[in-house]
């Protein structure tokens, strides 16, 4: 199959995106970079073939290397979620020439360089609405003066299979034509129960890096996620304490703190917290503390017990042969940080369909 679009991930973490991208055959991913080295490392694992550039974009050198790389194995197409941490109202007066909007702006540079035929720029749902829509302008403007159509909206990762609501910005960027967002894919949503009720064996503290599956698929999902996979990989239950175990007791199946005594439901003031998961709905967005289960819905359904770094991966629309690795933080935060694969590649469907023909 011939590669028609060959990328550069910028930002990348863990990849999620980039493998997203690749479920569609005429896209590969040439060069990767990030200033993680552990969500890097995974990245090189599931993706070996791809070349690393481990450093911060801002240092004139890794920049300077991320250019001549990617001119040398002709990149044709950039993707990647700049932080935009000056997208506030405090930040309006200074625009995208905030300081804190740096890497945004860094991100714009590389593609005025490269000049990619596609960019995708993808960030928080607030994005758009931030100062009554401010910033977004500031963007569109910005694009436009490098020479490009755009495409611009809110995707629910629902709408393309993954068992969640995560919502995304995305900027679909092209040099020769508007191409459309994808549209929505299904009315019937991935459920929680479609994603991960063959995993639902372990209590705190069980399971390993690696082991045999034990259990047959129970959904359509199930079947996709485990094709290809020999083994299970990341299926450990944390180790929570006793008192966490005993407050999760007390919550019934799929329901949340309002389940507990006043004595017992902590300093968190928010209502999701101590949450369950709802077999039937997809889960809230997978964020990089999933594992805690005061941290808000992230707890199974009905074992007392947070969701484990596969369930997790599954319900962001990782394939169970995507190997996570590194401490238990930096997988959390490679996971909760993730574009969903399934995401990914609807927007890679929409790009090839859109411009096969020409």
């Amino acid at each position: 199959m011939q590669v028609d679009f060959r990328i550069l991930d910028l930002f990348s973490g863990a990849g999620g995106f980039s493998y997203g991208m690749e479920k569609n055959a005429h896209f590969k991913t040439a060069v990767a970079t990030d200033f993680n080295a552990d969500a890097l490392k995974t990245f090189k694992h599931n993706k070996p073939e791809t070349e690393i550039i481990t450093g911060d974009i801002t240092d004139a050198k890794v920049k300077n290397s991320i250019i001549e790389i990617s001119k040398s194995k002709q990149v044709n197409m950039i993707i990647g979620g700049p932080p935009c941490q000056g997208f506030s109202l405090k930040g309006k007066k200074l625009g995208l020439e905030d300081k804190r909007n740096y890497l945004f702006k860094e991100y714009l540079c590389i593609v005025k360089e490269l000049q990619p035929e596609i960019f995708i720029i993808e960030n928080v749902k607030a994005l758009l609405s931030t100062s009554a829509g401010w910033f977004k302008d500031q963007i569109i403007e910005n694009i436009k003066q490098l020479g490009y159509f755009v495409d611009y909206g809110v995707l629910t990762a629902s709408n393309f299979g993954v068992p969640q609501s995560r919502q995304r910005t995305v900027f679909l960027c092209c040099k020769s034509q508007k191409i459309s967002l994808p549209e929505i894919q299904t009315t019937k949503p991935t459920t929680v129960r479609d994603a991960i009720s063959d995993l639902a064996y372990l209590n705190s503290g069980e399971g390993d890096f690696e082991q045999d599956y034990t259990t047959a698929p129970q959904s359509e999902y199930q079947k996709l996620m485990r094709c290809n996979s020999t083994k299970l990989y990341n299926h450990k239950a944390s180790n929570h304490a006793q008192i966490a175990i005993e407050k999760l007791k007390l919550i019934p199946p799929e329901c949340g703190k309002e389940y507990l005594p006043e004595t017992m439901t902590g300093r968190q003031k928010f209502s999701g917290t101590w949450g369950r998961l709802k077999w039937d709905s997809p889960s809230p967005t997978i964020d990089t503390r999933f594992d805690a289960c005061s941290n808000g819905t992230n707890n199974h359904p009905f074992l007392n017990r947070s969701i484990t770094t596969r369930e997790a991966a599954r319900l962001q629309s990782f394939d169970d042969n995507f190997v996570f690795l590194g401490s238990k933080v930096a997988i959390r935060q490679q996971i909760g940080n993730a574009v969903p694969p399934l995401m990914a590649k609807a927007i890679a469907n929409a790009i090839y369909n859109s411009l096969k023909d020409k």
